[in-house]
């Protein structure tokens, strides 16, 4: 004998509205969701509300309400500074993968960058883009200086966020630097122990400086360990804080440079 098939009960519109509310007036649900969010129940469209919807977002807060006419103007220099937030968060990527096949020991990195090159999958073609990125970044940053200084954009109100600038360009050549001696070959070790006796020329603090950057007196494994700590940890951290800083003072000094 057939059976006849059971119907499914269709909640009616006010039972999911009152479902909904519960959910709204859950002790997870508000713990997520800030007052103002137009996810809260009671929200009600207002000048107020609307600041408390960009203030409590992530995403509205890292946006500008408004943007100026030439903040989006088709031009040659036309977002050198994003560029180079997008190679750095590109070479943050690929640098990660590299570090899954990378030891900074002197008696085994040169063999793990020949295992890179020949037997990890797209090893050598992550390790190119990682080196040219890094080549791109200097020079996107460089070329990005060089507009802020010619187009006159370092003026007040924004001569701080000029400095906050320079030291980013420190920090990304200390970042070029730093990956140069990684790969632990002859080009790199000598370009390392020239480079580094410049610093042996620096006012009162020669000998220290030197020591600083050789964790001795000459490139050896403790130079190795020394700079990958600091190509991978200290200055993307501190380039990640001075990046924010940069960030929020392009937003407080009236968007994106040109005519205020």
């Amino acid at each position: 004998m057939a059976q006849t098939p059971t119907k499914r009960r269709v909640p009616k519109p006010k039972e999911v509205a009152e479902r909904a509310d519960r959910l709204r007036d859950s002790q997870l649900f508000r713990s997520i969701f800030r007052p103002g969010s137009i996810f809260r129940k009671g929200y009600q469209d207002s000048p107020r509300n609307r600041a408390y919807v960009v203030m409590n977002s992530v995403l509205y807060h890292l946006h500008p309400v408004k943007v100026k006419r030439h903040g989006i103007k088709l031009s040659y220099t036309l977002c050198l500074g994003g560029l180079s937030f997008f190679l750095f968060i590109f070479l943050t990527i690929t640098g990660i993968f590299l570090m899954f096949f990378y030891r900074p020991a002197t008696t085994v990195v040169y063999n793990d960058m020949v295992a890179i090159h020949t037997t990890v999958a797209f090893g050598q073609l992550v390790r190119n883009l990682h080196r040219w990125g890094a080549h791109l970044m200097v020079l996107s940053v460089t070329l990005h200086m060089a507009r802020v200084f010619y187009t006159g954009a370092y003026k007040p109100p924004r001569e701080f966020n000029w400095v906050v600038g320079v030291v980013l360009l420190f920090l990304t050549l200390g970042l070029s630097f730093t990956g140069y001696l990684l790969p632990w070959d002859q080009l790199a070790i000598w370009a390392i122990t020239v480079g580094t006796s410049l610093a042996g020329y620096s006012p009162f603090i020669a000998k220290q400086a030197n020591f600083l950057l050789l964790g001795g007196a000459i490139v050896s494994p403790n130079t190795l360990l020394r700079w990958y700590v600091l190509h991978v940890l200290a200055l993307p951290f501190v380039l990640v804080l001075f990046l924010a800083v940069h960030f929020w003072r392009i937003r407080k000094d009236g968007g994106i440079s040109g005519p205020l």
